[in-house]
């Protein structure tokens, strides 16, 4: 069975969030992030980066025995593997992938920083709004996405859909509100609605637990 060593957090539920839509058995296998577990010898020698999500995949999809970290990797990896979430080529394609370097570059980057500012009591309040300013920034980036089709490529569920999900499900943990974007509020609505994300949210939560 693939593994997934994960811990509550915004890139962790994005794995078996792709899992359950993709049908793919799976463990988690939690990650104590907060006892500094992700530091350890055995982690380390999965990821070097110490860092979660990480997939386990012994010969099961891919063929050969992999240990593979990087959230949008991953999902590349599972929707290659199982052709699922993923268009064989062309335009519909590069649209994910568009998406995919996006949440990469921009979307993710700005949640982290408004994330990790928000955890610190000192921190000046002109750095707090500017962290949420990228955050809205990148936000109204989305919201002209969506334009062009229900999901953030176009028509379909991607892995796209799914790397974006992982912050924006955690969106007001950083302070920031969907009501200026709402292309982007009736997307989450709708993705967070979805039966395997619902699944996948409710395991990944009880890492924590």
């Amino acid at each position: 069975m693939v593994k997934v060593h994960a811990y509550a957090t915004p890139n962790s539920v994005k794995v078996p969030i792709a899992l359950e839509e993709m049908g793919v058995p799976y463990e988690l296998v939690p990650v104590n992030l907060r006892k500094g577990e992700q530091k350890s010898d055995a982690f380390k020698a999965m990821n070097a980066n110490a860092k979660v999500p990480v997939l386990v995949d012994q010969a099961i999809l891919g063929g050969a025995d992999i240990a593979l970290s990087e959230s949008a990797a991953i999902l590349v990896y599972l929707a290659e593997a199982t052709g699922k979430l993923l268009p064989k080529a062309g335009v519909e394609r590069a649209l994910v992938f568009e998406q995919l370097f996006f949440h990469a570059s921009g979307l993710s980057p700005a949640f982290l920083q408004a994330f990790l500012v928000k955890l610190q009591a000192s921190a000046a309040p002109e750095a707090a709004a500017r962290a949420l300013a990228e955050v809205n920034r990148t936000l109204g980036v989305l919201e002209r996405a969506l334009e062009r089709g229900k999901f953030v490529a176009g028509r379909e569920f991607s892995i796209a859909d799914i790397a974006h999900f992982g912050w924006i499900w955690r969106h007001e943990s950083v302070g920031a509100s969907l009501e200026q974007t709402p292309n982007v509020a009736r997307w989450f609505s709708d993705v967070s609605a979805r039966p395997a994300v619902i699944t996948a949210i409710s395991k990944t939560m009880a890492l924590a637990q």
